[in-house]
């Protein structure tokens, strides 16, 4: 039977770099954490990945580093810079301890002559792993669950391994049993099952280091009520610089709501963090989510009493039994997303949105305009009646929002802090409202810099995001700029309550985003609602149930031309990018990332099943 394509390739490069022929190919070790290069490093050598995991790492001012592929054993790296004679364009990190051997560019280029099909091959690697960085593919597959309580933790990582399971994977739990196995034992079961899963007990150090050295992604598993471990925990200085260790605080199902977060979040420092209740499916399921990349992230816009549409998108969503794993957003788009962070059911934040912006008129304590042209006293008390003294950090779903720094000229993300604090930030539109200064920075409405944070959610989460943007909506009503009223007439007809006309001019100038961040932005989803909530004004506050319902009526048309389950979305892209030819289902821009119009397909294993033995 002929080679495959990617059997060529390594037998290829065996021949290069293990022929006997070259002598100039050089073996080395790298330590987990270790970098193989740097972004901007000139790219003179080819490697061969021999044993470990490689991460191929981006990474953009203000954000945490993001993982665009991993590499496996067998596999080059930095072929597609040395090839053009360009700086390397990403950094490649050990994920793990590996071995590496290294090919001068100048000897790869001569041994390449006798190997005829070695350039085709590296030229379709390319190809492929452009398409899967695109489609979201070379995700990591190998976590590490390390217990950060007295009490056992096995059970919960089984719960999850179960989840994942049902998810038509195969999942493998290993322990401290495996202690004493060789290397290649751990390889065999790791090339053998969609995802491994290491459990390590808080009496298992030597097990729990070894652990934090082999894998891609970590977990540290704390408890709620408890404070964190005095004793140096395992990832230290492996996995931080990536920020590839997690939190997940498990709580006792009596327990309501999260607390004590923020003592957790300083002693690990994760990436991210979980709260997840002991012994319920449906927290299990969402961490499980979370491993296999199709964890559901949804992200809303900014865009004053237009804003409401994104009401209505929950309603469709929660009516399709669509899970949301992450949620965040920018402006009014944050008051949204932060009922389904809350914990809220869809009855309870229609009413808390109609109590505090329907019927309470927000913006109606206009002033003397010295900072801006309302105190805000009313909507910092609705802030604190809805949010207390609750912090960010304590909020049962990954919460996010957005906005901006005028002190240092950059977006803030909120993920921690009072949460009532940074919700008014986040709405505080330049003009209308004053700005809000935290820890001596100068805070305004997100929608200034990032009307539509898409691009944030998707560093958070690997899996599919769905976005509702109502940033190109008209938002300003012409006809009422052309011919103002009075100021009597306000006063008599109680439109003074919304603000003068200054004010949507005002707002809708904050929520304006230039076109090609909206477009970077957008480009992030897979699913993209663009609700049309015509003739509501952006200051419009009475008008929900009109906005509601335009963003209900987009989300059912868009989630009526998906095939499959959304949780599946970066799935089948991987799929249609590693065989386009052999799938009907077509990606592409619009009202959906992913169109209808073929066959749902279904995603294969990406390894064989089987069982390994030590």
């Amino acid at each position: 039977m002929a080679p495959t394509r990617s059997n060529r390739l390594e037998h290829a490069l065996h021949r290069i770099f293990d022929g006997g022929t070259n002598t100039h190919a050089s073996w080395f070790a790298l330590t987990g954490g270790e970098p193989l290069f740097n972004a901007g490093d000139p790219s003179d050598t080819l490697y061969l990945l021999r044993s470990g995991r490689l991460g191929v790492f981006r990474h953009e001012e203000g954000q945490p580093p993001n993982l665009v592929g991993v590499i496996r054993p067998g596999e080059p790296v930095g072929e597609m810079a040395m090839l053009a004679g360009t700086p390397h364009t990403a950094g490649v990190v050990a994920l793990r301890d590996s071995q590496m051997v290294a090919l001068p560019r100048e000897a790869f280029f001569e041994a390449a002559r006798t190997e005829p099909d070695l350039m085709v091959e590296l030229s379709r690697l390319m190809i492929q792993r452009a398409r899967d960085r695109t489609a979201g593919g070379g995700e990591p597959s190998v976590f590490g669950f390390i217990a950060a309580r007295p009490r056992p933790i096995r059970a919960f990582v089984e719960q999850v391994a179960a989840a994942i399971r049902r998810q038509d994977f195969t999942c493998q739990v290993i322990d401290s049993s495996a202690l004493s196995s060789a290397s290649e034992w751990f390889s065999r079961v790791e090339d053998t099952h969609d995802f491994v899963l290491y459990a390590a007990e808080s009496e298992e150090a030597t097990w729990a280091n070894l652990c934090a050295r082999q894998v891609d992604r970590l977990f540290i598993v704390g408890n709620t009520l408890l404070a964190p471990p005095t004793r140096p925990l395992p990832h230290k200085g492996v996995l931080d610089a990536q920020q590839r260790t997690d939190l997940i605080l498990l709580r006792d199902p009596r327990m309501t709501r999260p607390a004590n977060t923020a003592i957790w979040l300083d002693t690990v420092q994760p990436g991210r963090w979980f709260h997840v209740m002991e012994g319920v499916a449906a927290d299990a399921e969402r961490i499980a989510r979370v491993v296999t990349g199709t964890a559901v992230g949804v992200v809303f816009s900014g865009g004053g009493a237009r804003a409401y549409a994104h009401v209505g998108v929950l309603r469709a969503l929660n009516e399709a039994s669509i899970p949301i794993d992450f949620v965040g957003g920018s402006s009014m788009g944050a008051i949204v997303a932060a009922g389904p962070a809350l914990g809220w059911s869809q009855e309870e934040l229609e009413a808390r949105i109609c109590r505090a912006f329907v019927d309470s008129d927000p913006l109606a304590d206009i002033t003397f305009p010295i900072i801006a042209m309302t105190r805000a006293a009313k909507v910092a008390d609705l802030l604190e009646e809805a949010y207390g003294d609750v912090d960010l950090a304590d909020l049962v779903r990954p919460f996010f929002a957005v906005s901006t720094n005028l002190t240092s000229g950059r977006i803030e993300v909120h993920r921690r802090g009072l949460m009532r604090l940074a919700m008014r930030a986040s709405i505080a539109i330049p003009g209308v409202m004053p700005p809000v200064v935290i820890d001596g920075q100068v805070l305004v409405d997100g929608a200034v810099l990032k009307n539509f944070p898409a691009d944030v959610m998707r560093q958070m989460n690997a899996g599919p995001i769905i976005g509702s943007d109502v940033s190109r909506t008209r938002g300003v009503d012409p006809v009422l700029l052309q011919n103002p009223p009075s100021i009597w007439e306000l006063i008599v007809s109680g439109a003074w309550k919304r603000g003068p006309p200054i004010v949507s001019v005002l707002m809708r100038a904050a929520t304006l985003t230039s076109e090609a961040d909206l477009e970077q932005s957008r480009a992030a989803t897979d699913v993209l609602i663009q609700p049309t909530p015509e003739g509501v004004d952006i200051r419009d506050w009475k008008a929900f149930e009109p906005a509601a319902t335009a963003g209900y009526t987009a989300t059912k048309a868009v989630l009526a031309g998906i095939e499959g389950p959304v949780t599946d979305l970066r799935r089948r892209k991987l799929i249609n990018a590693s065989a386009p030819e052999e799938t009907g289902v077509e990606t592409a821009t619009g009202s959906s990332r992913l169109r209808a119009g073929g066959k749902p397909v279904k995603a294969p294993r990406r390894r064989p099943k089987g069982k390994p033995t030590a």
